[in-house]
């Protein structure tokens, strides 16, 4: 899947060795007024960008079977739970486990949030290494190197052909690896504004704050998505090493798949003949 600011496009090669594109026109939600301003464009953004991904999951599972429906009450379930799944296992649980930590230590707000951002990071990093030992997620991650292949060629002017792509970097600064990560550094500092004495008041709190966060993140990302020099380097680093493990090198038949959901965005016409010409 990859998203321009007015297109989705979906490309899915199917079990016979075809590609099958998609494009919807985005209405996206970042047009209104109130949420084009900074901070507010980025929880638009983020919202934007949940929802296409789930409708572009629930279409491309139709796409490679046809028989298998997927209703979107059932998507919705799913997607809630992984929410509240991740809301509860990288924001919940480091507060809680820096409780009894902070009393037998001693330590003031600050240095809760410095911890608690630490837990955050580690559970991440855990996280991503447990679920990239499954073959269905690896084969994802391939599909996410091809998209930055794919993304970083478009934007240098290369030649768009599998070969071409191919010889550029898996590695992007605008990728939601990279995007996930800097929340949990600018959490450190937002919730250091915020540190109530009830746990109860600062769960609540971290909780009621995930959009602001998100905004902010989102300014920071817009900041140095067009700067290049020794502070976005320093910012973009981590991100971009954290992307070893979200993203793996593609073959040749990924970076076909990755090319025709850019060429939906980009240059529709080229899509006429893509199957037989790949």
């Amino acid at each position: 899947m990859l998203r321009s600011p007015s297109l989705q496009a979906i490309a899915v090669r199917s079990p016979q060795g075809e590609i099958h594109t998609e494009t919807i026109a985005l209405s996206s939600t970042r047009r209104r007024k109130l949420w084009s301003f900074p901070v507010f464009r980025g929880m638009a953004a983020l919202y934007d960008a949940l929802s296409g991904a789930v409708g572009a999951l629930q279409r491309s599972a139709q796409l490679l079977d046809p028989q298998e429906e997927i209703s979107t009450q059932e998507l919705g379930k799913a997607v809630a739970l992984a929410l509240g799944l991740a809301i509860g296992l990288f924001f919940v649980l480091p507060s809680l486990l820096m409780v009894p930590l902070s009393r037998y230590l001693g330590w003031g707000a600050v240095a809760i949030n410095l911890g608690e951002g630490l837990i955050r990071v580690l559970l991440f990093i855990s996280y991503l290494l447990a679920v990239g030992k499954t073959p269905d997620i690896r084969t994802t991650f391939s599909y996410h190197g091809a998209e930055h292949k794919v993304i970083h060629c478009y934007e240098a002017g290369g030649e768009m052909t599998p070969q071409g792509v191919g010889a550029y970097s898996r590695f992007h600064r605008r990728c939601g690896t990279s995007f996930m990560l800097l929340v949990m550094v600018v959490g450190i500092l937002l919730f250091s504004l915020f540190t109530p004495e009830s746990i109860l008041q600062r769960l609540v709190l971290r909780v009621l704050l995930l959009p602001i966060l998100a905004g902010l993140t989102y300014e920071v990302v817009r900041f140095t998505s067009t700067r290049d020099n020794w502070l976005v380097r320093l910012i973009t680093l981590p991100g971009l090493a954290l992307q070893r493990l979200t993203t793996r090198e593609p073959d040749s038949a990924q970076l076909e798949v990755a090319l025709a959901a850019l060429f939906c965005i980009v240059d529709p016409a080229s899509l006429e003949g893509y199957n037989e010409s790949v």
